[in-house]
């Protein structure tokens, strides 16, 4: 019995059920019956056939479905030869192996690398990587014997030509009680071995194990106070590279502490970044078990590079208190302050709705960066909609870069940032309830800072403010941005509040988004103009256009942004959202937003016969019984099909009525709760009420709904009359 090496768990191999699809494996079997459906496998690509990609994994092939893939097949990049990663979905009886799709298609991308061989998994042998034939590691037949869990990457030391005495004097230390074993095997566990020959690497090692056993017994345990004065120089993080085999002092703050099945790695942050530091008291054991996160520390380690990444081999790790805490964390705050200032604070265009509101621009892109610093996770929120999307987009464009610059390990971006689509844009209990769960989860198993939610074209109305008051409850910071002004009664539980009124959440996202990362500026100009259904400001048709998305390919993002909203509405689709709105695939758009538009109008066709149309006090109304005369479940969404009646349509209002609700479209401003009050006086038997959605909404009884209708269909029309007067 071993322990995850993601979460730390017991478990019968290298890494739990629950992450099994986080690690990518090596296949080292003969025979396709020996693959594990559902986990990810590096191959190679064999060659292409009209349906689809043959992938070699070790010495099997599998075929990669044309209908597998996130785009069209010839738009692969793909040679034959190249590395590649796939899904194992299935393993026929005949041996037939079903690959599927990974948006993941580097090693860095995962979260680990295991071996998946007949006789079971192992953690990768770096031994068996280095081909310049370095030395392997000598048996660790202590740990062995007490029952220790040795990773499996440490391989049998080879043979000597004299074994008797190449045996004896390391046997001899094994008996003295120093850690020589146990230090080997952390580096076994974490670090690439320089090249040594076999000969000199065995005396080195004898010696210097002897040596610090020796020392171990003679001299008595330093104080941590001896330990800080010993002769190290303190670097930043940002330099480790220039520091490689050197032994340095890192003084900073603990992120978080994970334990593998190996050392225990420490996620250390100071004024200039984050890196990892393993630290190895046992095979499986805490290391330092008295170093919790938020502790700030001075750790002694050798920096190693491991696979292209910055490690820290820990030598000594204590806690700072008092005045030397207080000088590291002054320290940290005043490079932070002025680190999470947004380098440039202009808007990305010439608009007359953000003029008041650069402070609050600048205001939301500071808590943005600042997240980021202090290695706070960034989850996005947003509206299942084409303008939820693109907002969403916009501000994940602008952190992910920030992530990867603050953190050395490869799989960051998934630990300190997600985005999480929102249906109707509105956060509910249901959603906090999920959120709560996992950042409560994740503080506890892996010590990590609670998230920042940025909420975008979500979180501003009165329907969301008893999930806003859960994450108030446990201190988790929330900002919001949208096109429209947060309800009075949510005001108070948003810490950073952007609004602009008749603009959409996206375009106030992109001007936070290039506040917050000036590098992707001009990333982010075309995409207010996408998000815009109608009566787009010209500013944001110029800066399209001068991005290269004109009126037609900004329509056409659009649509399909939209239909791939729909479907799938809560998963954040993140590599096909890319390929849309920056890798701008115009084949991808234009194939996506014909399919927008003929689902589009085959439901037209389908309402607008059906429409019921009446006018009051010369008011035009056109009622569409949504649950009679839609298909349920189908594209397009109630809003959606309700948005395009009221653009086509000449009615001063639309309104949808399902079963037990109904939605109001009108140019007109309407005063929803004056409408509500009217149907509880005339329907008092209905149980009318506003759920505080972002549109316009009423929910009723099922029972009362044909004379909620006519209260409604009244009373909306007298707001008409009113205003237009």
């Amino acid at each position: 019995m071993g322990n995850c090496i993601i979460c730390g768990t017991s478990t019968d191999g290298p890494v739990c059920d629950v992450h099994q699809e986080d690690v990518v494996f090596d296949f080292e079997g003969d025979e396709p019956s020996q693959l594990t459906a559902g986990r990810f496998y590096r191959g190679t690509v064999d060659g292409y056939a009209d349906f689809g990609v043959f992938v070699n994994i070790g010495n099997v092939t599998g075929l990669l479905h044309r209908s597998k893939l996130d785009r069209r097949l010839e738009s692969l990049d793909w040679e034959s030869g190249d590395e590649v990663f796939v899904q194992v979905n299935n393993v026929r009886d005949n041996g037939d192996i079903d690959l599927g799709w990974s948006i993941r298609q580097s090693e860095r991308e995962f979260r680990g690398v295991l071996v998946d061989a007949p006789d079971g998994d192992r953690l990768l042998d770096e031994a068996e990587e280095d081909e310049a034939g370095n030395e392997t590691e000598p048996e660790p037949t202590a740990d062995e014997q007490t029952g220790g869990n040795v990773p499996e990457e440490v391989e049998p030391e080879p043979v000597s030509e004299e074994p008797e005495e190449a045996e004896a004097e390391p046997a001899a230390d094994e008996q003295s009680g120093g850690a020589p074993d146990d230090e080997e095997l952390a580096d076994a566990v974490v670090t690439e071995e320089p090249e040594v020959e076999p000969e000199a690497a065995e005396e080195t090692e004898v010696a210097e194990t002897g040596a610090e056993a020796e020392a171990e017994t003679e001299e008595a345990e330093p104080e941590p106070a001896e330990e800080a004065e010993q002769d190290i120089d303190r670097v930043e993080v940002d330099s480790l590279r220039d520091h490689v085999g050197d032994v340095v002092r890192l003084e900073g703050e603990i992120v978080s502490a994970r334990q593998t099945s190996g050392p225990t790695v420490f996620e250390v942050r100071d004024e200039t970044g984050v890196v990892d530091c393993a630290a190895f008291e046992e095979a499986g054991v805490r290391a330092y078990p008295d170093i919790e996160a938020d502790d700030v520390v001075r750790l002694d380690g050798e920096v190693r590079l491991r696979r292209d990444e910055i490690q820290v081999e820990t030598e000594s790790l204590v806690e700072l208190t008092d005045d030397a805490r207080e000088a590291v964390e002054t320290r940290m705050d005043e490079a932070l302050d002025d680190a999470a200032s947004p380098e440039s604070t202009d808007l990305l265009g010439d608009d007359d709705a953000f003029d008041a509101l650069a402070d609050d621009v600048s205001e939301a892109a500071t808590a943005i960066r600042r997240a980021v610093l202090e290695s706070r996770p960034v989850v996005v929120r947003h509206d299942a909609t084409t303008d939820g999307y693109v907002a969403g987009a916009a501000i994940e464009r602008a952190v992910l870069p920030l992530v990867e610059d603050q953190h050395a390990s490869a799989d960051a971006v998934y630990h300190y940032f997600d985005r999480r689509p929102l249906e109707d844009g509105v956060y509910d209990m249901n959603d906090a309830t999920k959120d709560a769960t996992r950042m409560l989860g994740d503080r506890e198993q892996h010590d990590e800072k609670l998230p920042l939610f940025v909420f975008a074209a979500g979180g501003s109305t009165e329907a969301s403010l008893d999930g806003l008051e859960l994450l108030d409850i446990y201190g988790a910071p929330r900002v919001v941005l949208d096109g429209q002004s947060a309800d009075d009664a949510v005001v108070d539980e948003i810490d950073t509040l952007v609004t602009a009124e008749d603009r959409t959440a996206a375009t106030v996202a992109a001007n936070v988004a290039a506040a917050t990362n000036d590098d992707v500026r001009d990333d982010l100009r075309h995409l207010p103009a996408i998000s815009f259904w109608e009566d787009t400001p010209e500013t944001y048709v110029d800066l399209a256009s001068e991005a290269g998305v004109d009126a037609e390919a900004a329509q056409k993002l659009r649509e399909a942004i939209a239909l791939k909203a729909f479907y799938q509405s809560y998963e954040d689709k993140r590599e096909l959202i890319i390929d849309l709105l920056f890798e701008k695939r115009t084949g991808l758009a234009e194939q996506v937003s014909e399919q927008f538009r003929t689902k589009l109008e085959a439901e037209l066709d389908t309402a607008t016969p059906n429409l019921d149309e009446r006018e009051v006090d010369g008011v035009s109304v056109a009622v569409l019984d949504t649950e009679a005369y839609t298909h349920t479940y189908d594209f397009p969404p109630t809003r959606l099909l309700l948005d395009e009646l009221d653009r086509r349509l000449d009615a001063d209002v639309v309104i949808g009525v399902g079963k037990d609700e109904l939605h109001v479209r009108t140019d007109t401003a309407l005063d929803l709760d004056a409408v509500v009050a009217a149907l509880q006086l005339e329907a008092p038997d209905a149980g009318v009420s506003d759920p505080g959605a972002r549109r316009p909404k009423i929910e009723f009884l099922a029972g009362e709904r044909d004379a909620v209708l006519d209260a409604v269909v009244d009373a909306v029309a007298e707001q008409v009359v009113t205003t237009s007067a």
